[in-house]
């Protein structure tokens, strides 16, 4: 417990500094970070490894429309210009700060998640157990604070307007929910991570082509499926969404989900996966392989 409060302390103090820091101070700010987390210099001069080059795109790729794809609110009108509105989680509200829910008006199951943030997010499978002050103090907590200087600068949450958003629960038949994670560079998919198991215990991951075809590699992350998972009928369609959303970017991830009736919905665009410190490739060569895939714009 002791240690667990000394974490969280140094936690906030490292928040606190990382949000004083200039824009001139980030890049030697993400370096001895990075260093930190794996263990290894960071080279922005010359990065190689998909981690590194995560790096190289949160200081130098300042697209804008980072920011608006990475909001869970504002990324919506996006999606639905983009693809369709058939393909969005219906929402059910949004609220400037938690007071403003009206609890009454939300069916028995739903998810609410702070847009400013990734992973930031609340599910609520029976309303009645819901406890209402535990939720308020930790949204008032993530309403507060920057999600971009939480860990390794993820600035294009920076200046995102903070929202907290409602969406229908979704999952697939006995309280599963399966996670299509494509990988895309240069707006083409070239793999797939697919989670499956989230909501029954230990999620598991199986790494794919795009033809559905496992994958030699892993990310260290999760542990394997021992099988294959049955391939979606709507693989090609996957394809294509992933493919129009990512076009434009050296790289994004674009997270789908199919349901049992065989919709699609959209997920979010992710970024920086892990803020760029989780991706612990085996074999340790893929590391260098797909970060190969990684077209970086010059310094700006």
């Amino acid at each position: 417990m002791l240690n667990e409060i000394i974490d969280k302390g140094l936690m906030f103090i490292r928040y606190l500094y990382n949000k004083s820091l200039s824009e001139k101070s980030y890049p030697k700010a993400i370096k001895r970070w990075f260093k930190s987390v794996t263990g290894y210099e960071l080279d922005l001069d010359n990065p190689k490894t998909f981690d590194e080059k995560i790096q190289y795109l949160k200081l130098y790729d300042k697209n804008p429309l980072k920011t608006t794809l990475s909001d869970k609110y504002a990324v919506r009108e996006w999606v639905s210009k983009t693809i369709g509105v058939k393909y969005l989680i219906p929402m059910l509200g949004a609220w400037d700060s938690f007071d403003e829910i009206d609890f009454s008006n939300l069916p028995d199951r739903f998810v609410l998640k702070a847009n400013h943030a990734s992973g930031w997010n609340m599910i609520v499978q029976d309303k009645s157990k819901l406890d209402i002050n535990a939720a308020r103090r930790k949204f008032n907590r993530w309403m507060k604070t920057d999600f971009a200087f939480i860990e390794g600068f993820e600035l294009q949450y920076h200046d995102i307007k903070r929202k907290i958003v409602a969406e229908e629960f979704i999952e697939n038949g006995g309280n599963n929910l399966f996670d299509y994670k494509f990988y895309c560079f240069n707006g083409k998919p070239e793999f797939i991570e697919y989670i499956g198991d989230r909501l029954t215990g230990q999620p598991k991951v199986l790494f794919l082509s795009t033809d559905w075809t496992p994958e030699v590699f892993t990310d260290g992350i999760y542990p394997e499926f021992k099988e294959l998972p049955p391939k979606p009928a709507c693989l090609a369609e996957l394809n294509e969404l992933a493919g129009k959303l990512s076009a434009g970017f050296p790289f994004v991830r674009v997270d789908l989900y199919v349901l049992d009736d065989g919709s699609i919905k959209f997920g979010e665009m992710t970024f920086t996966p892990g803020s760029g410190k989780h991706s612990h490739w085996n074999p340790p060569e893929y590391a260098t392989i797909i970060g190969d895939m990684i077209p970086l714009p010059p310094k700006n």
